[in-house]
């Protein structure tokens, strides 16, 4: 305790990092942020943004910065991006950020991310699904595996899957984002033999076009395939990011 409580006295840790590592988490205005999750889980707390005001945002993005080394935030909405950008800007000028629609991640200079040698395959039914999908790619690429994306590949031109089987089948695990009634999912599991996770997408129309048709849809997939909840980007990427992590065998 005596070499943090110096550390942090001569400026090389913050405050805020210094609690993170003494209680696994920092406590702040916005609430509790688990500054040892990636430590104890493999994967990140995610700041979801969706109901927080934009004070809270930028408290919470430079909370993970300053004792995680990075911040992925879930569920922007545009009015919050512009101000976060701007506050990044003066608080934490080197960071580097990735946004991808509503999702954003937020990198230190000093990117201690791992490195894991395994791949994900992220498909996609349509160009709808692409939102979802972001959220749970930038988990993986915060996970450090890397990333094939398959775009637009749905069931009602099935030769655009079967162009695209042998990269299905070189992935370690596959995430499969889709609405309407969630059939490409079972059909992808068919095809390969990695894990499949489905993630059913609020997209379509109608009766079920919530999401719901979708979600039933994988549930009763006559093919093996594990599934989260509608649009669940972030739990598919998680859970892709543990498998890849398992496959590589990185601790």
């Amino acid at each position: 305790m005596r070499e943090l409580l110096e550390a942090v006295a001569a400026g090389e840790i913050s405050p805020a990092e210094a609690e993170g590592r003494l209680n696994g988490y920092v406590t702040e205005e916005a609430g509790r942020f688990d500054a040892a999750r990636p430590a104890r889980r493999g994967i990140p707390e995610a700041i979801l943004a969706e109901g927080k005001s934009v004070s809270q945002v930028q408290s919470l993005t430079v909370t993970s910065l300053e004792t995680t080394g990075r911040a992925l935030l879930t569920r922007l909405r545009d009015e919050q991006v512009s101000p976060l950008e701007t506050h990044l800007e003066r608080e934490a000028p080197e960071a580097t950020v990735d946004r991808r629609g509503s999702t954003m991640l937020v990198t230190a200079e000093t990117d201690d991310r791992p490195s894991v040698p395994a791949t994900v395959a992220i498909v996609t039914a349509g160009t709808v699904d692409g939102p979802v999908a972001d959220e749970a790619e930038l988990v993986c690429v915060d996970g450090g595996l890397e990333v094939d994306r398959l775009e637009d590949v749905g069931v009602a031109a099935l030769d655009r899957l079967l162009d695209q089987v042998e990269r299905l089948r070189a992935a370690d695990v596959c995430i499969v984002v889709a609405g309407r009634e969630g059939a490409l999912a079972t059909v992808v599991a068919g095809l390969v033999n990695t894990p499949v996770i489905g993630v059913p997408v609020s997209s379509g129309y109608g009766h079920g076009g919530d999401g719901e048709a979708a979600l039933a849809g994988m549930l009763q997939s006559c093919t093996v395939l594990s599934v989260v909840n509608i649009d669940a980007g972030f739990v598919a990427g998680a859970q892709a990011t543990l498998i890849g992590r398992a496959v590589a065998d990185v601790s």
